[in-house]
């Protein structure tokens, strides 16, 4: 409540409070809020009325902004991430990499293309909830440690589901670490209830984690990584994909 204030003045205060806003992070992620303001202009004026109006203009600001809001606020969580964890930022980009090239051997559209190599570095994002302690322990993870890192999927989706660009990858990434056999989470998924492209990123990422070297484990070589695909494909990985990988992105016989 601004007694004895213009509207025009009112305004110059909401642009200098969101200024300031956007001046500040915390952990590289920019805070923001939406306002809205009208003006009782004379006695009789229902004041609710005033206040109705601000709250409308308000969420007219919020839509109009959310949506790049939302996906900046996307890429500062996941440059904080790769910021607190360095060997992510390698993952990620690497994942990416593998996703397009499957893409390109099923003859994808490039928008499709542009999409799967999206969803594979953001495949881990929410991981940022994950203490880095957990993320670069040597040894064995305890119980409660390892329930964190099987939480990541659900924060993913969670952050990225409120992006209406976003929000289809928000399903792949909450499904990257389900199962052909439906032993994989958080929701148990079997066969082809996991989305396509999500089984895509399941071999991404692993061919990728089982072929660089991890803190708790050494590096597969190339020719044991594939050995693996194979003995799980039908199990952990999708067949058909798995093959298509081995034969036409690696250039290896089936």
């Amino acid at each position: 409540m601004l007694p004895k204030t213009e509207k025009v003045v009112a305004q110059k205060l909401i642009n200098q409070a969101r200024e300031e806003l956007e001046e500040k992070a915390i952990m590289n992620i920019i805070i923001t809020a939406s306002f809205g303001c009208d003006t009782k202009r004379c006695e009789n004026e229902d004041i609710w009325k005033d206040v109705k109006n601000a709250e409308d203009f308000m969420y007219q600001r919020k839509i109009f902004y959310s949506s790049s809001r939302r996906s900046e606020a996307i890429k500062s969580i996941l440059n904080t991430l790769h910021l607190k964890t360095p060997r992510e930022d390698a993952h990620s980009k690497r994942v990416s990499v593998i996703c397009e090239a499957i893409g390109k051997a099923y003859n994808l559209s490039d928008d499709e293309i542009k999409e799967l190599r999206l969803a594979g570095e953001l495949h881990d994002i929410g991981k940022i909830a994950v203490d880095e302690v957990i993320l670069d322990k040597p040894g064995k993870l305890s119980q409660e440690e390892w329930e964190q890192i099987r939480r990541h999927p659900e924060t993913g989706y969670r952050l990225l589901a409120t992006s209406s660009r976003h929000y289809d990858i928000a399903e792949y990434v909450l499904a990257h670490h389900e199962r052909w056999d439906g032993t994989g989470y958080p929701r148990g998924l079997r066969g082809e209830e996991i989305p396509w492209k999500a089984r895509i990123i399941s071999i991404a990422d692993s061919f990728d984690a089982m072929t660089c070297e991890r803190p708790y484990r050494k590096s597969f070589t190339e020719e044991e990584a594939i050995i693996e695909i194979k003995n799980s494909a039908g199990k952990q990985f999708d067949p058909e994909i798995a093959r298509v990988f081995v034969e036409k992105v690696l250039g290896n016989i089936w």
